[in-house]
């Protein structure tokens, strides 16, 4: 957690690519040193670079074509920023957010959050207006985590959230654009998840 001069960072996540480069990168340096300086020779040993770079070539050219490659996500006490789009705290319904996370849930999956399945990968944001629009996010159960006990708190706590959403009505969040990730309800998994 990180504090600035005008708000609190609440969450931030890059793509990945470049952990999953220095892994990879620290696993097969680490097969090179050991099979050169304690099994066979140096010259043996190169074959391992050699395999990580045939195997991190595919993955990397993908990444490279991928269209959210540079996607940089930033939750603070005041605004969701992804890439360079900010939303406002004041434009989110917190309190639907906040009911939510409260009962296990989150809005990205009919189901508990412990429960997503890997591939889950999109996140709905409702809006003060009733639309809701969908965040591509690599890990985003712990980005509901944050969100929601955000939410929760931005909103009074536990006891007020449920005063509140038994007394208010309004309109279950409609998605502003379909799932990017086809039928199955879920996205790809990623190839950032190699080695994290």
């Amino acid at each position: 957690m990180a504090m600035t001069t005008k708000r609190r960072v609440l969450y931030r996540q890059g793509s990945g690519f470049w952990r999953m480069t220095a892994k990879w990168a620290l696993v097969f340096g680490a097969l090179y040193l050991l099979d050169g300086g304690l099994i066979r020779s140096w010259g043996d040993a190169v074959t391992w670079p050699m395999i990580g770079i045939l195997l991190w070539a595919p993955f990397g050219i993908g990444v490279v074509w991928y269209p959210k490659k540079d996607q940089q996500l930033t939750l603070t006490t005041r605004e969701l920023r992804v890439r360079r789009k900010r939303l406002p705290m004041e434009k989110v319904n917190l309190l639907h957010v906040a009911r939510l996370w409260l009962d296990g849930y989150s809005t990205a999956d009919e189901r508990p959050v412990s429960e997503w399945p890997r591939a889950v990968r999109v996140l709905w944001v409702p809006l003060s207006d009733g639309r809701a629009f969908g965040v591509e996010i690599r890990d985003p159960a712990a980005f509901a985590k944050v969100f929601g006990a955000f939410a929760v708190g931005a909103c009074g706590g536990p006891d007020i959230v449920r005063a509140r959403a038994s007394a208010e009505t309004y309109p279950d969040p409609r998605p502003m654009r379909a799932r990017s990730a086809g039928g199955d309800g879920g996205a790809w998994t990623d190839v950032l998840d190699i080695f994290d």
